[in-house]
Order: C-alpha cells, then structure tokens, then sequence
C-alpha cells in the first residue's frame, strides 16, 4: 500500500486532526447520531448540519435543537449561513456564548459559502455569496470579530465555469484570519455533477500562507480517492461527504492507507450491527416518528450491495416501526454467510 503523509495533520484553533479526516456538513444527514457515529470509526472532526443565522435571530426553537452537539461527537464545529453580516454575527456569537444552544462550545464556527441548494442561493445565502466577494469578506468579518472561536470557510470553485473565483475568495479569508479553508472542487452550477476540479483546490493551496490548512472536498469514496486528491493538490486534509453514506468506516480506511497500513473492512454482521445501533441513536435523539423517516435512508445505505439487498431495502422503506425495522433487519443478518 502506498502511504500518503500529510506530515502529522494540522490544527484548527486548538484541535489537532492527526490526518485531516473531516465530516462534511449535508443537510438532513449529519445529525447528531450520524456524526457520532462517524466520530467512533475514524472523523477527527465534523460539522454541523447547516444553522439558519436568521433562524437563531427569531429565536426558532427548531433551529436551536439542530445546532446541539453530543459530548461523543466532539471536536464538532457548528456550520452556519446568512448573508447579512450583522445576523451570521448574532449567530456566531450566539452559539459560541456558555449557554450556547448547542450544548457545549463548538470546535469553530463554520461559514456556509458552498451550498448550491436553490432555496439556499435564491435567498443570497450559501454559494450565492461567491458572486459578491465583498459581503463575503464583511460576513468573514462580523463573524470573527463575534466570536474567539476559530472562524473557518466552505467554499466552492465558483458560481459557474465562467466565473471560477475561489483563489480571490480564499485571499480575502486569509487576510481576515480564518482558520482553515474547505474547497469543494465544483462549481455552483454543477450541484454534484462530475468532474471535481482539482486543479482549483490547488490553486487555492498556492494562494494562501502555509498556515492556513486547506482541505480538499469531492467525490471521496475511498482512501485512493483521498490519496489521489492529495496527491495532486497538496490539499492538507480531505472531507468525505456521500462516501461516508452507509460506510463511517470510510475514515479508518483512509487513515490506515495514510499510515501505510492495511485496512480490514468491516463484516456484513459488523456493518448491520452498527447500523442498528445508528437507528437506535436517532429514535434517542429524535423520537420515534422522525427517527424512522431518518433510519430509513440510513439503513438503506448500510444494507447497499449486499445479497438481496435491493428488496430488503424496498421493505425497509415501508417498515413504520423501528420493531419492524429489526425484524427485518435480525433474520437477514443470520442468513448472511459472515454473520
């Protein structure tokens, strides 16, 4: 197995992350029980799902249970966009306060400038603030002049093929201090649609001072993917978003392959075990109802690829209890021959 170093990871304020494995932030998916499940099999770090800034300023209390972080997910920062300076600031300082509605101070506060979701864009928010570079860098600035936390960034390559601007965003987010930088190597208008451009993240590594670690984002299923990417960026560290969908043992694989060990996944009894115990984390966290709307798409995701997985996934999708759900779930693992 080849090694990739990444010379002993970096920090982000305080918090060291050995091999610069992070969790990406997806909304609907990087809840609580799925980041701490993460954490356990290898993400030395993980985000929040998105924070409405203008929520918090109304005080929705919705708004404030979605930013809490468990003591076993930690280091965790909290992911919030706006663009209103003056609100992503209320939000910033809101959440790193000691009462915080997160429940414990977050490992940095982490400024949504990549979501490409119309109803994120459409309201200026998200990867819409890569057009106006200049209420991005008075966003920067209200934030980190709100908080003592780390302040870090989500970009993308740009709005679209004409107008690839990540290295000027990047400049203006250095200068300001922020302490780290994810680039998500597509444009606005790509949403997820191939390829991932690593030259751009690249390019913002040449940018900004060594210092400032930058971390690469896109398409990493696997530690050759991450190997790849760093290999030909220079990236400091990689965040696994889809990759880690039914497969949080995807940070042990690429941190044993940065290490230069072998990785031995996981059985199918292993990988359904866990994935009983991720339903079991969200019907804690989120109560009967939502916690199977959740642990459906989640146990489909763990059940992917195996024997006859494609009609125990159809069933699952209409199981209406976590009971059910077991039931389904228990006899399937015995019949596996690994189990």
């Amino acid at each position: 197995m080849t090694e990739t170093s990444n010379a002993g990871g970096f920090f982000i304020g305080k918090t060291h992350l050995p091999h610069g494995l992070m969790l990406a932030p997806m909304a609907g998916v990087t809840d609580a029980a799925f980041r701490a499940v993460c954490r356990r099999f290898g993400a030395e770090y993980t985000v929040t799902e998105m924070i409405s800034a203008k929520a918090l300023w109304y005080h929705d209390k919705k708004t404030a249970v979605l930013a809490r972080i468990a003591e076993d997910e930690m280091p965790c920062a909290v992911q919030i966009f706006g663009s209103e300076p003056e609100i992503m600031a209320y939000a910033a300082r809101t959440l790193s306060a000691p009462d915080t509605p997160c429940t414990r101070i977050p490992a940095a506060i982490d400024i949504n400038m990549g979501c490409p979701m119309p109803k994120i864009v459409n309201n200026g928010d998200g990867s819409a603030l890569m057009k106006d570079p200049v209420l991005a860098g008075n966003i920067i600035e209200a934030v980190r002049a709100a908080t003592d936390l780390p302040v870090t960034i989500k970009i993308r390559a740009g709005w679209d093929a004409s107008s690839k601007n990540c290295t000027e965003i990047a400049k203006i987010a250095a200068a300001l201090g922020v302490s780290a930088i994810v680039v998500h190597g597509r444009t606005r208008s790509q949403l997820y649609a191939p390829p991932v451009d690593l030259d751009c993240i690249a390019a913002v590594m040449d940018t900004v001072d060594s210092s400032i670690p930058v971390i690469g984002n896109g398409d990493i299923y696997s530690y050759s993917d991450a190997h790849h990417m760093m290999e030909v960026t220079g990236c400091d560290g990689v965040m696994v978003a889809r990759g880690a969908y039914g497969n949080p043992w995807i940070f042990s694989e690429i941190a044993h392959g940065m290490d230069g060990e072998d990785f031995v996944p996981p059985t199918a009894r292993e990988r359904l075990e866990v994935a009983l115990s991720h339903l079991d984390r969200l019907l804690l966290y989120k109560g009967g109802y939502t916690g199977i709307q959740e642990g459906r798409k989640h146990l489909a995701w763990y059940t992917k690829g195996f024997p006859g997985s494609a009609a125990l996934r159809a069933e699952i999708m209409h199981a209406e209890t976590a009971e059910q759900m077991r039931e389904l779930l228990v006899p399937y693992l015995e019949k596996l021959t690994d189990a």
